[in-house]
Formats: structure tokens, sequence, C-alpha cells
């Protein structure tokens, strides 16, 4: 069993012990008390350049500047005693206080939970482990990510099952309902589907998907495993995976979890474990029945682990509920700006309820691919441009982007 988690004061004299000076854990714990027990949703709070309007926090997030500071940190520390914090036992308790951390932030067990590097290690465990034959098929929409798509497909020709992916109609997202999403999921599935995959929130329009219901949907008709890309949505969104239904929930907390880059968070059903192995293997927890079996690696960023701990420390500063309420009011605002302009048109979901910060909207008669790129040069605003049917920009601000940002984005867009 892993140790009991400390509180962080405690863990940071663990990691620094005897073996190194005073200087280095008055450096670490003053990094960590500087992540605030009540943190501010402000531009402040973040290392952006003050002429940036960064609207692309969906692409890659930003991490807060109590975060890097505390990174920074534990960076010199494994520096002070390399061997000793690359290899030694004192990351491994700062570690579990993390996953703790992370687990209670997303309604989950420690024990299901794998810090990984990213939402496409979690779907290439998947890809590689589940067993899956000949004649089964894997099931997504065109709204799939390529990180959740492509391992599926690069096994299926090594081991014989069938990949499809069915065409979502994006343009109907401002009408659809909750009802509707799943009734489009379950015409699509076929007698052979054994896996469906789906994004929580898609980083095309911000369409969330109700989880609860397409899980209960699939298994009615024979689905055996409901496969969720988590990395748009934790962080953003308050994420309950204990109530979702789902069998697996791959993401990447550099988004909006705001961590530093590099970390992955990968959780399981227990029942799902005892069918799919260890993707690594360098010990004998690779045997282990936790999801820890997932992260057996040799030499990792232990500092950017630890760092994990203060970014979820400092969104449950946040608070879940309170970050969902901002991003609602974002969201909003330009919804009812492009309502109310002529030239601008909406592309994402028209409710809540099926929305997220992630909006999408079209610039009448100047095509996206364009328009992106002489918004960044010219006018320093960072969105992302879709080409397509749709052809629209995808602006995907986080709590702490200031409203005047986003006006002065929105009547560049309405002066076209």
């Amino acid at each position: 069993m892993p140790p009991e988690p400390t509180d962080r004061r405690s863990f940071l004299r663990t990691l620094v012990g005897a073996a190194v000076a005073g200087p280095a854990l008055v450096r670490a714990e003053a990094a960590q008390a500087a992540v605030p027990r009540t943190a501010r949703a402000s531009q402040e709070a973040y290392l952006l350049d003050p002429g940036l309007t960064y609207l692309n926090h969906a692409s890659i997030g930003t991490v807060p500047r109590t975060v890097h500071e505390a990174h920074r940190a534990y960076l010199e520390l494994c520096e002070s005693h390399p061997s000793l914090y690359v290899w030694g036992e004192p990351w491994r308790v700062a570690t579990e206080e993390t996953r703790t951390a992370a687990a209670a932030l997303l309604g989950a067990e420690g024990d299901d939970l794998a810090i990984t590097h990213n939402t496409t290690e979690g779907f290439n465990v998947l890809a590689h482990g589940l067993p899956l034959e000949a004649g089964d098929e894997v099931l997504f929409s065109s709204l799939n990510h390529g990180g959740a798509s492509m391992p599926w497909r690069g096994q299926a020709r090594r081991r014989g099952f069938t990949v499809r992916r069915f065409d979502f109609p994006v343009e109907q997202a401002p009408e659809l309902t909750s009802d509707e999403v799943v009734e489009l999921h379950r015409r699509a599935l076929s007698p052979e589907t054994r896996v469906l995959v789906v994004p929580h929130v898609d980083n095309q329009v911000g369409l969330r998907h109700p989880l609860p219901e397409l899980a209960a949907m699939a298994r009615s008709e024979g689905v055996r495993w409901v496969l969720v890309d988590g990395a748009q949505s934790a962080g953003m969104l308050p994420v309950d995976l204990a109530a979702s239904g789902v069998d697996a929930y791959a993401m990447s907390p550099h988004k909006w979890i705001q961590s530093p880059k590099g970390l992955g968070l990968f959780w399981t059903r227990p029942e799902l474990r005892r069918l799919v192995p260890a993707f690594w293997y360098r010990t004998a927890m690779s045997r282990h029945d936790s999801a820890r079996r997932y992260e057996d690696y040799s030499t990792r960023a232990w500092p950017a682990v630890v760092a994990l701990g203060d970014a979820v420390a400092f969104q449950r500063a946040l608070g879940p509920d309170e970050t969902a309420r901002r991003h609602r009011a974002i969201r909003r605002r330009i919804q009812d700006r492009v309502a109310s302009e002529p030239r601008l048109s909406w592309r994402s979901p028209g409710s809540w309820a099926l929305g997220s910060a992630i909006v999408s909207v079209r610039v009448e008669g100047h095509p996206a691919a364009e328009l992106g790129p002489e918004l960044l040069q010219d006018h320093n605003i960072v969105v992302r441009a879709f080409g397509g049917p749709l052809d629209h920009l995808r602006l995907s601000p986080h709590v702490a982007t200031p409203d005047a940002q986003i006006d002065a984005a929105l009547d560049l867009l309405a002066a076209r």
C-alpha cells in the first residue's frame, strides 16, 4: 500500500530530510506557502504577456504564477541531490499526496488514478491492452480528437479489430438536445461495437457529452466499454468520475487544471484494470492492482508531478463550482454578443447543459484559416481556426480572462 499522504509542509520536510541543507527547504516551503488557500481569478495571477489576448486554453493552458514558482523550487531541490530526488523515496511520498488531491478534485479514488504524461498515453494503454478480437468494433464520432483515435487505428491493423468513425452533424450543434446527442450515438452503433469512445467536451465546438446517459444507452445496446477523452473538461467543469458510468477517462491537466506541461491523468475502473495489462515494465509494480501499474516508469520529471499537486490546490482554492459559474458567464457574454451582430454566427451548443467554455464563432465572408493568423499578427489575439463546413474560430478563454479582452476581440470580429 502507498504511504498515507501528509500535509504539505510535512511532506516537504520529508523531501528534504537530512540530505539537503536548510536553504533548499526554505525555498520549497516558501513556494508552497505562495499557493493560496483562496486564489484570485485575475490576469495578474498568471505569467501571460500583458499585451497578449490569449483565447486558446483548449489547446494549451497557462500555469498560475504561484504554481510556476513552486515547480521551480522543486526543480532546484532536485538538482541539489539528484540521485536522492530521482531514484530515492521522497518524491514518491509527495506523488501520493498529488494523486489523492487530484482524485478528490475528480470525484475518484486514488487507487483508480494514474499520473501519466498526457491524454494520448491513456488511450494507448487502452488500445494496446483491451482484449479485442477480429470482428470487434471500436466506434467514435468525427468530434473525437486524434489522440483518442489514432491509437485504435494503429492497433487495429495489427490485431484485426475494426475502427469506425461516424460523421457527427456538428452544424446542428446549436439546436441539439441531450437526448438527441445520445440518439445520434445509438444510431451509429452496430452489433459488433464493443468500444465507444467519446470526448467529455469536444475541442471543436465545445459540446459537453452527457456521459451517464451515453454510458447507459451503450451498455443497453451491447457495448462493453465506454471510454472518455477528458482533456477539455477537468478543471473547466466539475467532474464526478464515480457517477459518470464510464469505464476509463484520460485527461491532460496542462489545459484547464493548469499544471506544468507533460503530465496526464488516467482513471480506470477496477474491473477494466483486470483486463488491461501495464503498458510500461520496469519493476514488480506493473503487477499492482491499482492504477499505479500504468506509471511504472524509470526516470521521470518528479518536480512536475509534485507541482501538479500545487496546480490542483490552486484550482480547489478557486472553487470548481465558482470556476464553472465564471466559465458559464463568459460563454453567455460571447453568445449574447454574437447574437447581436449580423456578421457573426454561433456554432456551439445553444444551452449550457451541453456547452462549455469552448465556443465557436463564424465570421461571415472571412475564411477562418485567414482570419486566425491575422488576429495574431495584427492584434496579438490567439484563437484556433477550424476550416471545413463550419469554417469557424474557436475561442477558449479561461476563468481569469478579462471581460475587456473578450469584448475587444469580438469588436474586431464584428467590424469585419
